[in-house]
């Protein structure tokens, strides 16, 4: 299993003891030093590696599974994120993501607009809570299997990130570029 953009670690201790391998990738080499520190602590083994979500050190079709936590909302260009992702699932291979997502309310999408514009993409990492990643996960060559749609605020400052994804999807055979219009 592939995860991407693990940060500090935090999920480390929620894969279950059946997975044999995470390979964890980080570019922040803050984060990546707490993730490595997390990993030595795990049953799960767990291989922490430096890269950027754009261009992943990982041969093509080298895992069953990829994790996508909060990833999408902040890396400059999704698009290539996802491709990378669908080049290093087998066909077949299973995203598990959870990203934030533009709210469906039309007023809560412009209090999403307005703050993600005033300090919130620049104060968490580039964070953009205006994006369909459902949408951008669908046009990656990902056959989405199951969805949940939610909200989940720890406070008044997180609300704009509140509306969320939860869910999974199939990687299917990347489809040339004309096939794709």
């Amino acid at each position: 299993m592939i995860e991407v953009g693990c940060g500090d670690g935090r999920n480390f201790e929620l894969y279950p003891s059946e997975v044999e391998l995470v390979v964890a990738v980080e570019p922040d080499p803050t984060a990546r030093n707490e993730a490595s520190r997390r990993a030595a602590e795990c049953a799960t083994r767990i291989e922490v590696r430096e890269g950027p979500a754009e261009n992943l050190p990982i041969a093509d079709a080298s895992f069953d599974a990829a994790v996508s936590c909060w990833l999408l909302c902040s890396v400059p260009d999704r698009a290539a994120v996802l491709r990378e992702l669908r080049r290093t699932l087998s066909i077949g291979g299973e995203l598990r993501f959870y990203e934030h997502v533009r709210s469906r309310h039309r007023l809560f999408r412009t209090l999403q607009r307005v703050v993600d514009a005033l300090y919130w993409s620049r104060l968490l990492g580039g964070c953009r809570t205006m994006l369909d990643n459902e949408k951008a996960i669908r046009e990656a060559d990902f056959e989405i299997v199951a969805l949940e749609r939610g909200f989940h605020s720890s406070s008044l400052l997180t609300l704009p990130s509140a509306p969320y994804i939860l869910g999974s999807a199939r990687a299917l055979p990347i489809a040339s570029h004309s096939e794709r219009r």
